[in-house]
């Protein structure tokens, strides 16, 4: 579907990675985490539901703080603290970068057809993620191939911007990149998070959950899928939209159609 109305033709996607592009947090990060806690010699192990909670703050760096602010009060006390914070952090991405080489974690339904419909069809593809710039490489060249960052027009990720995801700056930088207005793109996020960030930023938003997200508030989206669906996986919808009546996989009419409603 095209459309002559410049406001409402669709002309950029903008993907989170994080639980969007893949379910990297319970089986990525989370054991990178503790490995690297291991490698320190850390007794913390962050479990399933502690690191569900731990997921309210955006940022490596920042939710290794406030679990010690919340858990481990007593490592408040080292000296440097925010380098010995950085270097565990970096310890933690050299292992998720071992958990991507061994190809553990795959792509979510349809992602993978979609950005390669969209990069077909001259819609520009961007990223929008507060994870590491080296996380994103990570996951793309592991899951698209090695020259899988030339698919993206623009890749926003880490500390480009001061303030992290529920604050709209990432997608205000990525905006400002793509040289397009809101109302032109559309946001795919799987978080409440990362809801709050693409609606700070007037960005009309797709959801797509995962199990850390299901339960979260949704409100403002355009539609609640489980995942972005294929053609032999259909979708479900976690919220009901009429648009979907009769199509269960997202391709690039369909997004046209949600932005253009």
């Amino acid at each position: 579907m095209d459309t002559t109305n410049n406001h409402t033709s669709l002309k950029a996607v903008l993907f989170d990675v994080d639980g969007t592009l893949a379910d990297t947090e319970q089986d990525g990060h989370r054991p990178a985490f503790n490995a690297a806690f291991q490698e320190f010699g850390l007794s913390w192990q962050w479990d399933i539901p502690l690191y569900g909670k731990l997921l309210q703050i955006t940022g490596g760096k920042e939710r290794i703080r406030f679990y010690i602010e919340q858990y481990a009060t007593e490592a408040l006390n080292k000296a440097g603290l925010d380098e010995w914070i950085a270097s565990l952090h970096k310890a933690k991405t050299r292992h998720f970068k071992k958990l991507m080489e061994q190809g553990d974690i795959p792509l979510r339904p349809g992602v993978k057809r979609l950005i390669h419909e969209l990069r077909s069809k001259n819609i520009k593809i961007a990223i929008a993620t507060t994870t590491t710039p080296e996380n994103v490489t990570y996951l793309l060249q592991s899951t698209l191939g090695k020259d899988s960052m030339g698919l993206f027009d623009v890749i926003g990720a880490g500390d480009i911007v001061p303030k992290k995801k529920p604050a709209p700056d990432i997608y205000y930088w990525v905006l400002e990149k793509l040289k397009l207005a809101p109302s032109q793109c559309i946001a795919i996020e799987d978080s409440e998070n990362g809801l709050l960030a693409a609606l700070a930023a007037d960005l009309p938003t797709l959801i797509t959950v995962n199990n850390y997200t299901r339960q979260q508030n949704f409100d403002g989206a355009l539609a609640v899928l489980s995942d972005l669906g294929e053609p032999e996986q259909n979708f479900t919808q976690v919220s009901d939209n009429p648009i979907f009546a009769d199509k269960h996989w997202i391709d690039t009419e369909t997004l046209q159609q949600l932005i253009g409603k």
